[in-house]
């Protein structure tokens, strides 16, 4: 069927204009997201997030964090309690994502020495890690990953860090996504060092 070159014309332009749009509006809904520490105050916020749809509540983020002996007899109830004492205590575990007052992702970033051993570079001192990431479903794909290491390299400086490590992998990695892609990382200044375990790629960024 004949269509004239007007007609072409007129389909590219709001092509052109739903992506100009679309891209707007998700440039928009990044600068609207806040970030903060989570500390004893939202402790709510962070129990709503963990038990959302989608998210890791078999593990609560504590399984980097619990020794052998006490994740090898922990469910999901125990992990949760434990790191509702850890945020209650007042040490730092991450931090939190809103949208419009809804908490939507999550960055696991404290302390080295509140870790488990994850194959880091054991010469650096002062060394903060990121070892986790959770953004619900619909907010994934719009940056959201790069804005929270870079909240989470000022949050580390902040409170005294010298270094920053991550362990991202490779995206076709069938295991340990959650740590984050390679990519973001590189984007973000990091430098790789070494890698621990077959998967983990040992990344430093000197604050």
């Amino acid at each position: 069927m004949y269509r004239c070159g007007y007609c072409y014309m007129i389909e590219i332009w709001f092509i052109i204009n739903y992506f100009i749009i679309k891209i707007g509006l998700g440039v928009a809904a990044m600068e609207d997201i806040a970030i903060k520490p989570v500390n004893q105050d939202i402790w709510v916020d962070f129990e709503a997030l963990f038990q959302s749809k989608g998210a890791p509540s078999y593990c609560w983020c504590a399984t980097w964090r619990m020794n052998g002996k006490e994740l090898g007899a922990a469910d999901s109830v125990m992990k949760k309690e434990y790191m509702r004492r850890l945020i209650l205590s007042g040490k730092p575990v991450g931090l939190l994502a809103y949208s419009e007052g809804t908490p939507i992702a999550w960055c696991s970033v404290a302390l080295r020495e509140t870790y488990r051993n994850l194959g880091g570079d054991a010469a650096l001192k002062n060394v903060w890690s990121i070892v986790c990431f959770f953004i619900k479903k619909e907010f994934r794909g719009k940056g959201l990953v790069r804005r929270l290491i870079e909240e989470a390299k000022i949050y580390a400086r902040e409170n005294g860090a010298a270094y920053l490590e991550a362990f991202p992998v490779d995206p076709d990695s069938p295991s340990y996504r959650h740590m984050g892609f390679v990519e973001s990382f590189n984007k973000s200044g990091f430098v790789y060092t070494h890698m621990a375990g077959t998967r983990r790629h040992v990344m430093i960024y000197k604050l």
